[in-house]
């Protein structure tokens, strides 16, 4: 459920604008030259590489069926999952925690927790591992260089707890200066930036295009080369998913303060 928390078009804008701008002023201005002509197609694939990667972390965790939102949109408020808008009054809604991730047959992953930044996020995260819900799960999703994304229970993207939680982050209008940066965990969440639930997913490298537009949370601290293993896990090539029968399984995630 990783985001797409920019806009399908705002990427491409600028490079639509100046080729349109120059075929209707074709009149009153020169051609472009071979050498700009190809840095401007240059530019217009990064971007929309760019989008393709930020694509990855959206829906429940990832690619999503087009008609997946309004499936969601439609369905009866008593089947609607309740929205956290507020730290859970439990021990780990303030402050600093922290948890252990075992993945099987890779190793154990220490992780911090920072309820002083995000209390709604690490309280529920904390809930969540508390009551066994991730026990047994996978990641369904991993990207080399860049994250593997899991807690679905569905595993395939689309799934989560019956608690959505409010994104706690800058472009939701809330304060939050945890960067993506390598072992950064964080999480996964559709087009509504109130739509995250379970699924979350650890970044390999420094990705600075997803900061102010996921609920950063906590730090990796120890166990980081376990979470380097999972970049060698085969995946589809287009998307990062990984087959059913291959995707690592999380044995358990413990709060462990």
């Amino acid at each position: 459920m990783l985001l797409m928390s920019i806009q399908p078009m705002c990427m491409h804008d600028d490079a639509y604008n100046s080729s349109h701008n120059s075929s209707k002023n074709a009149a009153t201005t020169k051609p472009l030259s071979r050498r700009r002509f190809v840095r401007v197609a240059l530019g217009a694939t990064a971007s929309v590489m760019a989008l393709g990667a930020a694509s990855t972390l959206c829906g429940c965790s990832g690619a999503v069926p087009a008609n997946n939102t309004a499936q969601q949109s439609d369905a009866p408020d008593a089947e609607k999952p309740s929205l956290l808008t507020k730290p859970l009054d439990n021990a780990y809604n303030k402050g600093l925690h922290y948890a252990d991730l075992i993945i099987e047959n890779l190793g154990s992953v220490r992780i911090q927790l920072n309820a002083t930044i995000a209390p709604i996020t690490v309280s529920n995260f904390a809930d969540l591992a508390e009551s066994k819900f991730y026990d047994g799960l996978t990641f369904h999703r991993i990207i080399k260089d860049f994250m593997a994304q899991g807690g679905d229970p569905k595993g395939d993207g689309t799934g989560g707890a019956p608690r959505k939680i409010h994104g706690e982050f800058s472009n939701n209008n809330e304060v939050n200066p945890i960067l993506h940066k390598r072992g950064t965990i964080s999480m996964a969440r559709g087009q509504d930036p109130d739509s995250a639930s379970s699924q979350f997913f650890i970044c390999f490298k420094d990705v600075p295009s997803l900061d102010g537009k996921y609920a950063a949370f906590g730090q990796v601290v120890d166990g980081m080369d376990v979470i380097d293993k999972l970049a060698s896990v085969a995946v589809d090539a287009k998307d990062g998913a990984v087959p059913k029968d291959k995707q690592p399984k999380i044995t358990s995630i413990r709060m462990i303060d």
